[in-house]
């Protein structure tokens, strides 16, 4: 069985063509695990709509209480790290991270952005080898096969590799460092653009990218699947 943590990050609550200033990624990301449980319907969801309800901003406390080690920490320090707890263990117990997100001013969103530093945990998400001067950062989410699904939509066009306006965009590298760092580096991604376009050209990238979603989630099924494979004896 499979679990997803799916995770919208977009200010706009609704959903794109059904209602007044609805969010284009949440469209993508609802269709990529709405198409998944049509598929396995036995896999389980935890969400959590950040764009809504953001992750608190990390402070002097929390990296005070993060950088302490556990047996060390004072009740203060427990009760601080309590939200990002619940976030990591939120996370560690996906097999299939779904991130639904804009990109905002060339970057993720604030909430992303949130989550993010919430995550990233010495002792949790990744440990540090001192004896290892040349790389010394364990990541402790490679301790099985995970993904991460990027789905997002942009307002301008040409912010893919190799596009016109790819140098700006600090959205997906951003999000791929973070992940590849704690462990998680099998990354997907689906991008729509041209929503300040409007139009067919925004219609026509829309349709790609559902399409793309259900292909992807076609694809990823199978990898779980070869994934969950017993090995010869």
């Amino acid at each position: 069985m499979t679990h997803i943590l799916h995770l919208d990050a977009s200010a706009r609550p609704g959903l794109a063509g059904k209602d007044l200033h609805g969010s284009h990624s949440r469209n993508l990301s609802q269709r990529f695990v709405g198409q998944w449980l049509a598929r396995r319907a036995q896999d389980t969801v935890t969400y959590r709509d950040i764009g809504q309800n953001p992750p608190s901003i990390i402070d002097h406390d929390w990296i005070a209480s993060s950088f302490t080690p556990e047996p060390q920490r004072e009740p203060w320090m427990r009760q601080t790290l309590a939200e990002s707890d619940r976030l990591v263990d939120e996370l560690i117990a996906a097999d299939v991270l779904v991130i639904g997100t804009p990109l905002y001013n060339f970057g993720m969103p604030a909430a992303l952005k949130a989550w993010v530093d919430q995550v990233v945990r010495p002792g949790r998400t990744v440990d540090v080898d001192e004896s290892n001067r040349l790389d010394p950062y364990v990541p402790k989410l490679a301790d099985r096969p995970r993904h991460a699904v990027i789905l997002t939509a942009r307002g301008g066009i040409g912010f893919d590799a190799g596009g016109e306006m790819a140098h700006m965009n600090h959205l997906e590298p951003n999000l791929i460092t973070a992940l590849g760092f704690i462990g998680i580096t099998r990354v997907h991604q689906v991008a729509i653009e041209g929503q300040e376009v409007g139009g067919e050209l925004l219609a026509a990238s829309v349709a790609r990218g559902l399409d793309r979603v259900d292909a992807l989630v076609a694809e990823l099924q199978r990898a779980r699947q070869a994934e969950r494979l017993p090995e010869p004896a």
